[in-house]
């Protein structure tokens, strides 16, 4: 048996793009989210950069809620989560 299907609507969306950085979020229907915001950092600089920081969540088949927070900059993409391993 399969579960019933249901139009996922859009409860908010925001976006805000400048020079220097950006941020973002959107949030449906469904229970997923996501937010994330990035700063230039070093500008003019050879290791000119964008420092990124952000979570999402969604709802699993179980009911659960799952949320994944992250850092991406000059160290990589480092997520966190009660439900990621820790190394």
């Amino acid at each position: 048996q399969t579960a019933p299907t249901e139009d996922i609507q859009i409860i908010r969306a925001e976006s805000n793009v400048e020079l220097e950085g950006y941020n973002f979020a959107s949030e449906t229907s469904d229970g997923t989210s996501k937010q994330e915001s990035g700063v230039l950092t070093n500008p003019g600089a050879e290791n000119e950069a964008i420092a990124v920081k952000g979570s999402f969540s969604w709802v699993a088949p179980d009911g659960q809620t799952y949320t994944v927070n992250y850092v991406a900059d000059e160290n990589g993409f480092q997520p966190s989560g009660a439900h990621l391993p820790k190394f």
